[in-house]
């Protein structure tokens, strides 16, 4: 009997732990949230009870695909003889118990002698926070704050039901002094400091992307869904607006992309627009710094670049008139982060042009010719649908973030990669899904990071 007895105690225990285990990380496959407060049910409207199972679902951005980083000796191409044979190699019983090559993650490629030495300063899909690294990989300080709480802190506007952008930091800016500005995808933008307590939050709307000045100011985008009559009196837009925020986050005023193509030469673009929803899904915003001005007038400084991924549209705003002033379209598809470089030229990267691949492309916009594009040796190398950036850095070569894939990587003016990072958030039974990197931002070697937790 006393037998009996451990066996019953030993059998509670292990199915205790069991089921702590499912609590704790939820089935197989799934993620746990970062921050459990994100979970915690608002004292808010009725409707919050229903945004609470977004939360419930994998936590933060998630890609499924063909995103794996493979060893290069497996990359070669392979005659149907030859994977018969590997097949057939397969089903020796000795091999059988062999376990399958590990995916490659975190910094897979570091040409020291190519690569420009540097911080990297990403937000990523996994959870709602930042990281900065090293060259090597090391992490040397993390920021995490969740929208969740930044809400209980608020004078608690409705909760959104769809709140998706809630699980990660779209876009983020490191200041000197370890403090961060952050933006909740289509929800809010904060400020935290180094060692994550918040500030100050806005949650006007903003998403994507955001530019900060010398003085402080901010300048971010934000939206609003509402009737326009005079677009379409039945059916709701999401109508963009470029917001400018003094340094606590108190929005200064707006500037509505709609009315400035309305009132400008370029208004002919507004039908190749949608008829309601996203019309416009503006996704980056650049402060012009006037090094083209002399050229192309049109560039003026504090003028305003905006990429328009539904048009296709690149487009420069004079905050002041606010009006179009310079618009182009090209043969891009979808594109994100049109920046001017040092050099005056303009780069783009462009998500679906490259037969529905992605590239990246640079152009003298004096001499209205494309002068650099990167898109990888064949279409399969480079692919991310939806968000990703591009760098130029100091030693000429580019930082490339392939967002959809969870990579960034570094390549020479010819072509050559020198350094890759691939983001070690996976998930799935078999690691399938992999978090989205957002946006790698590589930093000088000698930005003051004295504050850094682990330095």
């Amino acid at each position: 009997m006393r037998w009996l007895w451990i066996a019953g105690v030993v059998a509670c225990c292990v199915i205790a732990v069991i089921a702590l285990r499912l609590v704790r990380t939820g089935p197989r496959g799934s993620v746990a949230p970062a921050d459990l407060s994100a979970t915690v049910t608002p004292d808010g409207p009725s409707d919050a009870l229903e945004t609470i199972a977004e939360w419930e679902k994998p936590h933060g951005r998630w890609h499924i695909g063909d995103w794996r980083e493979v060893p290069f000796d497996e990359q070669m191409s392979l005659t149907p003889e030859q994977e018969a044979e590997i097949e057939r190699l397969k089903s020796i019983g000795y091999l059988s118990g062999s376990q399958p090559v590990p995916l490659l993650s975190g910094v897979t490629v570091y040409d020291r002698s190519r690569a420009q030495d540097g911080l990297n300063f990403y937000t990523t899909g996994d959870a709602p926070g930042a990281v900065l690294m090293d060259m090597e990989g090391r992490v040397l300080h993390k920021w995490a704050y969740t929208y969740m709480s930044a809400w209980k802190q608020s004078s608690r506007p409705k909760l959104r039901v769809s709140a998706k952008g809630s699980g990660f930091w779209r876009r983020a800016y490191l200041f000197g002094n370890g403090d961060v500005l952050a933006v909740f995808d289509g929800l809010a933008i904060i400020k935290v400091d180094k060692d994550s307590r918040l500030l100050w939050a806005n949650l006007g709307g903003f998403h994507h992307d955001l530019d900060v000045m010398d003085d402080g100011s901010i300048y971010v985008l934000t939206r609003e869904a509402h009737i326009v009559p005079r677009y379409n009196p039945e059916h709701a837009i999401l109508e963009d607006y470029v917001a400018v925020l003094d340094q606590r986050g108190e929005e200064i005023r707006r500037v509505s992309i709609l009315e400035a193509l309305e009132s400008s030469e370029y208004a002919q673009v507004l039908e190749l627009a949608g008829e309601s929803g996203d019309i416009f899904h503006t996704n980056t915003v650049e402060v012009l710094d006037g090094r083209l001005a002399d050229e192309i007038p049109a560039f003026q400084k504090g003028f305003v670049l905006v990429t328009i991924r539904e048009l296709d549209l690149i487009a420069v705003i004079d905050m002041a008139k606010e009006s179009v002033v310079w618009a182009m379209t090209g043969d891009w598809a979808a594109p994100h982060q049109a920046t001017i470089l040092e050099n005056g030229n303009m780069m783009v990267f462009d998500n679906r042009g490259n037969k529905g691949a992605s590239g990246v492309v640079e152009l003298d916009l004096v001499a209205g010719k494309t002068v650099w594009v990167y898109s990888g040796r064949n279409p399969a190398d480079f692919r991310s649908g939806e968000c990703g950036s591009s760098m130029r850095l100091p030693n000429g070569n580019t930082l490339i973030t392939e967002t959809d894939r969870g990579k960034a990587f570094e390549v020479t003016p010819d072509g050559a990669i020198v350094w890759k990072y691939v983001n070690p958030a996976q998930t799935g039974q078999k690691r399938e899904y992999i978090a989205s990197l957002f946006e790698v931002i590589r930093l000088p070697a000698d930005f003051p990071i004295d504050w850094a937790r682990w330095r």
